[in-house]
């Protein structure tokens, strides 16, 4: 039987215009746009219908399964109130992060995301889940079992996203010692001594390991055909190692100077969508406002607050003159979308997936009303 399905008296955010009319959906799928007024159909009163949100990068899964240090809570319960929350957040795709390496103080022993894939998919053959997920390998490639983490997935057509990244002190993101200090010191109450001890195993452990399993982990990527992310680069030397491995997404470069390089590389420039709410980065970066008013921002990412990813492409409309709501829209559904080469989502167009939000705009924090995906109402 044909399911149909009209969404009427709608602004829709087409991915070049806003438009007022009615969106027509067949078997879940986008089958018509009509611009005007329409006599039958669900009533929108007028607020938003946005693309489903793609997120990209989102670590929120992981505060579910261990919301303390040392505790960790049943999978299944904690997948599902991540999901909820993505998915009334306006997320229809989400890549959930899972961490690949075992940094010295994670605690997360070999076999441990293993076991969340296989229960996030179980989740997902079960109809718990009303986001459509995926995964997102994130390597740290200054560990020394990196690798074997990864050889877990080696098979698993639910990875999409790889990102390489090196948190040790000196390298990307922590290219100073006061931001490493508060990081791992002040906030963990570590004495000096400790402290030293830590840096200098994480130094070693950089040396060693980061530049072969970044070459490692670029080949399983282009065998697998994975797309393969950089993170927190800061110089055009990172940049270009990173175009060298044929990087598709650049994830919060840490400099004008390497967003602007990866841009104009032909990388998907991703910022963090929290960076735009606060009105900066927490750490001392860049701001992801000035990389859209300078037209080097591409993608929004969530991160850890998951209705961010909603809220701030609505503040750029209104913050950079320069920029429509259906170019900020874009950052968080067609580019996303696009980089990872998910063609069938991420649009409001004909023969697209009927992955939509219903938005209200009230002052400045917009409201989910309704979200469907695949044209069935999840939200």
């Amino acid at each position: 039987m044909t399911a149909e399905l009209v969404l009427k008296n709608a602004r829709i955010v087409t991915e070049d215009q806003v438009l007022s009319g009615a969106v027509k959906i067949v078997d879940g799928r986008i089958a018509d746009i009509c611009e005007g007024a329409q006599s039958v159909g669900e009533d929108m009163a007028g607020d938003y219908l946005i693309p489903g949100l793609v997120e990209l990068h989102t670590d929120h899964l992981e505060t579910h399964y261990s919301p303390r240090a040392g505790l960790r809570w049943n999978k299944i319960a904690a997948i599902q109130a991540h999901d909820a929350q993505v998915a009334t957040s306006g997320i229809t795709t989400v890549f959930d992060c899972l961490r690949m390496g075992a940094e010295l103080d994670s605690g997360f022993r070999r076999g441990e995301m293993r076991e969340m894939a296989d229960a996030i998919q179980k989740a997902s053959r079960d109809g718990r889940l009303r986001a459509d997920h995926l995964l997102h390998l994130r390597c740290e490639v200054s560990t020394a079992d990196v690798l074997e983490h990864v050889e877990d997935f080696a098979d698993d057509p639910h990875v999409r996203l790889v990102s390489l990244m090196d948190h040790a002190p000196g390298q990307r993101q922590f290219q100073t010692m006061d931001q490493y200090i508060f990081y791992y010191k002040t906030s963990r109450g570590l004495s000096d001594e400790a402290f030293a001890d830590y840096v200098r195993r994480r130094l070693e452990a950089s040396d060693r390991y980061a530049k072969p399993h970044r070459v490692a982990l670029a080949r399983f990527c282009a065998e697998r055909g994975i797309a393969l992310a950089s993170h927190d680069d800061a110089t055009l030397d990172h940049v270009e190692e990173a175009r060298s491995y044929q990087t598709r997404l650049a994830e919060f470069p840490t400099s004008i100077e390497a967003a602007r390089a990866s841009h104009e590389a032909g990388m998907s420039v991703l910022m963090g969508a929290p960076n735009v709410v606060r009105g900066g980065s927490h750490s001392g970066n860049i701001a992801a406002s000035d990389l859209a008013r300078l037209g080097l921002l591409d993608v929004l990412s969530s991160d850890y607050v998951p209705l961010s990813l909603l809220h701030a492409p609505f503040l750029l409309a209104d913050m950079v003159e320069e920029l429509s709501l259906p170019e900020a829209i874009a950052f968080v559904s067609a580019t996303p979308a696009r980089t990872v080469h998910l063609n069938d989502r991420g649009r409001i167009a004909q023969g697209l997936r009927a992955d939509l939000v219903r938005v209200e705009r009230l002052d400045d924090v917009p409201v989910v009303r309704s979200v469907w995906r695949e044209g069935r109402r999840v939200a």
